[in-house]
């Protein structure tokens, strides 16, 4: 292709809306370009990337022997209200009415409407499993979107259905998508972790994000760095460091720390690290509030606590209000010792002996507390709240959990009977009994992934395309051609070779400056560059250029198809 048939729209100054590099460059390169919030025009460059990253999908999809289908957009709600999901999902859910003042919604996710077609055209265990695949545009009316493709509301994803007759069909089928996932993202050429993770409001009792690693990232993961255990933060165990609690050493006091609500606040005032303190909050529970109670400098992980029976889900902290009127005072100010609510405290904060806490009286802290001395422990609930934080033990006993930012690109999970029992999905197993169809889910987001490999792969001058997924593989640029004809028709003719031998070049044929058209080309990310210039054409040569080569070297042109192919990693 020639860049005067391209649309090449390249931008010369950072947008000022855009708050990290792959909405950055993106914009910049003339990938995308916003027609309103979250919602983006692929432009050719852009889209180019976008089919790459669906061919390499589809073609392993099909290898493992998913099939594909193209389902609506838009879907009745009559199937959402089925399945129980139509009030459930949330503000997230686009609803609109007809002509017939008939409900739909522009569909976020597929799963009510696979039900529903396999449930009208399978019928016999001798049909399963069944796998069935889509490449399609999804609508999630997000209340922020940001960070361009990364969180935006519409967007192409490819989503996987399967159907099983037993588990340990639905076993095999989610470890083939695994396996299946991996080598999706090998091929794409980026470095990717999969890991444990929280079902969501998907539903299914297992399920695996596929993340790649990059410092944007809004997820943390963690992973053993002597073992296999990989997960996200949200549903990674944090193991307590086994140890015995220390004696108690101090006396319990009652001081004064007026102005103190905030752990930072009282560990500075005190002159005690946020590790010897604990904090109380507040939730709501089926039958009362409960207090959650960890160590100061941990994180509440809400995942975990959602699912601690008694407590209310989703997780929300009680009002002031209700804090006020459980303990005596208010939030900044609360502590475990002479509650009469629930007492919920994480793992690591029942290891802390002669800490400091809130004493449930405006403006004071304890200091010097001590479980069973001052407030029975054996009678308290102890769990695991907290998120892990780097060096703690990896919960499969392998060394200890490192944290990195990811961003997920994929996500499967076995799905159960979730929605096949709500929406009576049957079929008649051997012996002619009605059998309800168990299910598996499979996600990868196309679009995200475009934005995912720029945030892992790019430098100071631009994109950083892994092979696979540039859009083009090969720039020629030639040097003042429209001076040169002898400079012209030897770039026409490489770009005639290279288009020939199917190395899918880029002919950048504009009258521009050479700096121009190089700073063009490594914004744009083109892996391999060709420069035609007057000079090495004396030598009957052309100067080669790797995107992150730190210098240009002179090749033969008759050998220059040989010297590509070398280089070509796929």
């Amino acid at each position: 292709m020639r860049t005067t048939s391209l649309l090449l729209s390249t931008l010369k100054e950072d947008p000022a809306d855009a708050e990290i590099a792959s909405h950055r460059l993106m914009l910049r390169a003339g990938l995308i370009r916003r027609v309103s919030a979250g919602i983006y025009t692929w432009l050719p460059l852009g889209l180019r990337v976008v089919r790459r990253i669906e061919a390499i999908v589809r073609e392993e999809l099909e290898a493992s022997g998913a099939r594909e289908v193209l389902m609506p957009a838009v879907q009745p709600a009559e199937l959402w209200e089925e399945s129980g999901r139509w009030d459930q999902y949330g503000s997230e859910l686009l609803r609109f009415t007809d002509r017939h003042d008939r409900p739909f919604c522009l569909g976020p996710t597929h799963e009510e409407v696979i039900t529903d077609l396999v449930r009208r055209e399978v019928r016999s265990y001798k049909q399963l499993p069944l796998n069935l695949y889509q490449v399609q545009t999804k609508f999630r009316d997000e209340i922020r979107p940001r960070f361009g493709v990364m969180r935006a509301r519409e967007f192409i994803m490819k989503d996987a259905y399967s159907f099983h007759v037993d588990e340990a069909c639905l076993e095999r089928t989610y470890r083939e998508m695994h396996a299946c996932y991996t080598r999706i993202f090998q091929r794409l050429g980026l470095d990717f972790r999969p890991v444990l993770a929280d079902s969501g409001n998907i539903g299914g009792a297992t399920s695996h994000e596929f993340h790649v690693l990059a410092d944007a990232g809004e997820d943390l993961i963690a992973f053993s760095d002597a073992g296999d255990f990989a997960a996200n933060v949200e549903r990674a165990e944090a193991v307590a460091v086994p140890a015995e609690r220390a004696a108690p050493a101090a006396e319990l006091r009652r001081v004064a720390t007026p102005g103190a609500h905030t752990i930072d606040a009282v560990s500075t005032l005190l002159g005690v690290d946020a590790s010897r303190t604990l904090k109380t909050l507040l939730v709501a529970g089926e039958q009362g509030p409960i207090a959650l109670v960890l160590r100061g400098d941990h994180v509440l992980n809400e995942i975990k606590a959602a699912k601690i029976e008694g407590v209310a889900e989703p997780l929300t902290l009680v009002d002031e209000a209700t804090v006020r009127a459980a303990t005596g005072a208010g939030s900044g100010s609360l502590g475990p010792l002479g509650l009469t609510i629930p007492v919920i405290v994480d793992r690591s904060a029942a290891q802390v002996a002669d800490f400091v806490c809130g004493a449930n009286e405006d403006g004071f802290h304890l200091t010097g507390v001590n479980w069973d001395r001052d407030l029975p422990l054996e009678a308290t609930q102890i769990a695991d709240l907290r998120n892990v934080v780097d060096g703690d033990p990896s919960p499969d006993g392998a060394g200890v959990l490192r944290l990195r930012r990811g961003i997920e690109v994929g996500h499967i999970f076995q799905l159960g009977t979730k929605y096949s029992e709500a929406m009576k999905a049957q079929v008649q197993d051997e012996a002619g009994t009605a059998r309800t169809l168990l299910m598996g889910c499979y996600g990868i987001g196309i679009t995200r992934i475009a934005g995912a490999a720029i945030e892992q792969c790019h430098d100071a001058a631009g994109i950083v395309w892994p092979e696979a997924i540039a859009p083009f593989r090969v720039a020629v640029v030639p040097l003042n051609a429209h001076r040169n004809e002898k400079v012209r028709e030897a770039a026409d003719a490489l770009y005639a070779q290279l288009r020939e031998a199917g190395l899918d070049p880029l002919l950048d044929d504009r009258d521009e400056r050479p700096g121009v058209k190089f700073a063009d080309m490594e914004l744009i990310g083109i892996p391999h560059r060709i420069v035609v210039g007057e000079k090495s054409l004396d030598e009957d040569a052309v100067e080669y250029r790797g995107r992150t080569d730190s210098k240009s070297v002179k090749v033969p042109r008759n050998a220059v198809l040989d010297f590509l192919r070398e280089r070509f990693h796929g």
